[in-house]
């Protein structure tokens, strides 16, 4: 697994604070009956005896999209570990998203933890969030927004290094053209990824736009492109933002008869598979159990003792290459959804 180098020592510090949190969590509550007051594995220790609380996550989150079953993995798990009622929904649409922010801030609840997708969508409601005395973190996208907007921290990778990264090692790997498949319109984080692979990378880069949520529309769109560029120059690499569209560009690799290597960014079981097999290249990792781990904990922190994770700049959580070498290492974190 090979960190970025521009990001490494943000990532490692990232790591020693979630270290120190494990230590600071596993302090909070004594005695008890183990079987009910241990957390889940993954990351949990013995349950806090703090007064109870009640946090709210509101992502961005599309149909099927499996990253944010591993965010919500690692949430829950400090939830359960914080003494915290965890509430989650999600929307990929701007308006939806802040309407649901929006209810929470109706139900008092005593922190949120939002994406920032669609940041325009959110700033005033998150602005009233702020006005109440409910805290917010910021996790996965619009690190820039974050503060700006009153948050504590925001926790995630910063896109842009990781879209370096991906076009470094892209050209490496003696790529030519790359495919850079957007599976979400308007996602600024997105657009931070194709445009940092572009400024990185040695050779062409075209973006192409697909329907997320559908996921045979995505594979026919990608095959369609494929096979277009056989006739100006064709494609030898795919990058996909997501890990379910690595196995779309996979399966339309295959129907295009394309020779090209799909890469992707983010992590699941089926990633892991696919490496294993040689079906992909590489894989950026950002870890996104560590998101919605250090998320809850940090509003959790917060409140019991005043805690600012990060000193109030993003927390990193990424981004790191993960090749077959890797596969060993991950395949029993990614069968049990927390990585």
């Amino acid at each position: 697994m090979r960190t970025n180098r521009k990001a490494a020592g943000r990532t490692a510090a990232a790591l020693l604070t979630a270290c120190a949190l494990a230590l600071v969590a596993g302090c909070s509550g004594s005695g008890g009956k183990d079987s009910e007051d241990k957390a889940d594995d993954g990351g949990g220790g013995t349950k806090a005896k703090t007064p109870r609380m009640k946090i709210a996550m509101v992502t961005h989150s599309g149909e099927g999209d499996t990253f944010w079953d591993i965010v919500q993995s690692g949430a829950e798990v400090a939830a359960a570990k914080d003494n915290v009622d965890f509430l989650y929904a999600a929307n990929k649409e701007g308006k939806e998203q802040a309407q649901l922010i929006q209810s929470y801030i109706d139900q008092d609840v005593d922190g949120l933890v939002v994406s920032l997708a669609k940041p325009e969508a959110v700033k005033a409601v998150i602005a009233k969030a702020t006005a109440a005395g409910i805290p917010v973190v910021t996790i996965n996208s619009g690190a820039e927004f974050s503060k700006p907007f009153g948050a504590l921290s925001h926790i995630g990778q910063d896109e842009a290094i990781a879209g370096e990264a991906v076009g470094e090692e892209l050209t490496r790997r003696g790529k030519k053209k790359a495919l850079c498949v957007i599976h979400e319109q308007g996602n600024v984080s997105l657009e931070e990824r194709c445009a940092g692979v572009k400024k990185a990378f040695g050779g062409t880069v075209e973006n192409l736009n697909v329907e997320g949520t559908n996921m045979p529309s995505s594979t026919s769109s990608i095959e369609a492109k494929l096979q277009s560029g056989k006739s100006t120059g064709e494609f030898d690499t795919v990058v996909t933002l997501g890990a379910p569209f690595a196995a779309a560009s996979v399966k339309a690799k295959a129907g295009a008869g394309s020779n090209a290597e799909v890469n992707t960014f983010d992590l699941n079981e089926d990633v892991v598979k696919q490496l294993k097999a040689k079906e992909i290249g590489f894989a950026v990792d950002q870890q996104p159990y560590l998101q919605g781990y250090l998320a809850v904990d940090e509003l959790w922190l917060n409140k019991n003792n005043g805690n600012v994770v990060g000193g109030g700049k993003p927390v990193l959580t990424g981004p790191a290459l993960v090749t077959e070498k890797d596969v060993p290492a991950l395949e029993k974190f990614t069968a049990r959804g927390t990585r």
